[in-house]
């Protein structure tokens, strides 16, 4: 297996066709609803045009939800409302299709793939499409040691660029990018604030299951904590998610990396999500570029993720549940602004009407005027 060299992808992935955009807003210039008018569902269009490569903008036919699941070690010190070890049960429940997110999937008639990569449970009690890409059993407890070894990130990161490139390479059309965690928001929040350059109280939110002001204050320390040890190694990419993230943010961010390459736009769900993009855009500074924000979670580490990257959630909503929930909600405004751009119909063209001879007729010379008189 050859080297994992992360600057590779600077070169590899492009921006969306600006040529093609300006396409698609010629084009939309020429319908019958004024440009403008539909706020930003004009502006989805053309960048669903530009990442398509094609004007008109093809619909959306193919999206599909994918979920990387994990534990982090971290939620043993109770900064999460789940007891740690339990993304399992979470995992079990959107199988099952008992979760929010299954829910609005099956409304929408739209996939949804759960990839494990660190969840605290025995293999065997999962079907084998979920866990093969499994990198450990849950991962270190980040305040006081790495989450995973450099090798367990390179394989997380790895499997990251496969899932992407079994999506890609299956018709996938668009992704909405999610996670099924405990504990997650932690490691997001010590990622987000390394990153920014904050204080562990800026990026420090309640979660999914909210918690009350005791979990707060022990979440807050334990990303002060993580913080300490990010920093050392914020350079290098790869080296922070071994020492503080774990398998299934390593995993999101070698993903949302190849989408990027592959040309494959996705809908980002939450904070731990953003948290990822954050450190993709680290590596591959043109990457955001495919990534739309599907909502606001409320989540403040989310908030000045999505700032950084210059990304504007397309929903606010308050949706903190996770699990790819809130970026679904948002797909069918992606849908709609694909269908708007291309179905309008054209303005009609102005009739030519041959100029009548009352309109060609010069105007009879009035009197001539009189000479001025001689003033002498």
């Amino acid at each position: 297996m050859s080297a994992l060299n992360l600057d590779d992808f600077t070169d590899l992935i492009e921006r969306p066709d600006g040529g093609v955009r300006r396409d698609a807003e010629a084009h939309r210039e020429s319908r019958t609803v004024p440009p403008g008018s539909l706020g930003r569902l004009d502006e989805l269009g053309e960048w669903l045009a530009a990442a398509q490569g094609v004007v008109p903008v093809r619909p959306v036919d193919r999206p599909k939800v994918v979920l990387f699941a994990g534990d982090h070690g971290i939620a043993g010190l109770g900064v999460s409302a789940r007891p740690a070890g339990s993304a399992a049960e979470l995992v079990r429940e959107v199988l099952a299709g008992g979760r929010p997110v299954s829910v609005l999937a099956r409304r929408s008639d739209v996939p949804v793939r759960v990839v494990d990569m660190a969840l605290d449970c025995d293999p065997g009690t999962l079907p084998e499409e979920i866990t093969r890409h499994r990198v450990r059993r849950g991962s270190g407890r980040i305040d006081i040691e790495d989450a995973l070894t450099p090798e367990e990130a390179e394989a997380a990161f790895r499997a990251g660029i496969a899932v992407a490139d079994e999506e890609a390479d299956s018709g996938t059309d668009l992704v909405v990018l999610g996670d099924v965690s405990v504990g997650g928001t932690t490691v997001a929040g010590v990622l987000i604030a390394a990153l920014c350059g904050t204080d562990a109280s800026v990026v420090t939110g309640r979660g999914g299951l909210a918690i009350d002001d005791l979990a707060w204050m022990r979440k807050c320390a334990a990303i002060r904590d993580a913080l300490r040890r990010a920093r050392p190694v914020l350079g290098e990419q790869l080296k922070l998610l071994a020492a503080v993230g774990g398998a299934d943010v390593a995993a999101m961010t070698g993903f949302l990396l190849q989408c990027a390459v592959r040309k494959t736009p996705v809908i980002l769900d939450g904070v731990v999500t953003a948290a990822c993009a954050l450190v993709g855009q680290r590596i591959a500074f043109r990457a955001p570029d495919w990534w739309l924000a599907g909502h606001d979670s409320g989540e403040p580490g989310q908030a000045k993720a999505l700032d950084r990257m210059a990304l504007e959630p397309l929903l606010t909503q308050g949706v903190r549940v996770g699990e790819g929930t809130g970026g679904l909600l948002a797909l069918p405004l992606v849908r709609g602004a694909a269908a708007l751009a291309a179905e309008l119909p054209e303005l009609p063209e102005l009739p030519e009407h041959p100029e009548s001879e009352a309109d060609t007729e010069q105007p009879e010379p009035g009197p001539e005027p009189k000479p001025a008189e001689n003033p002498e």
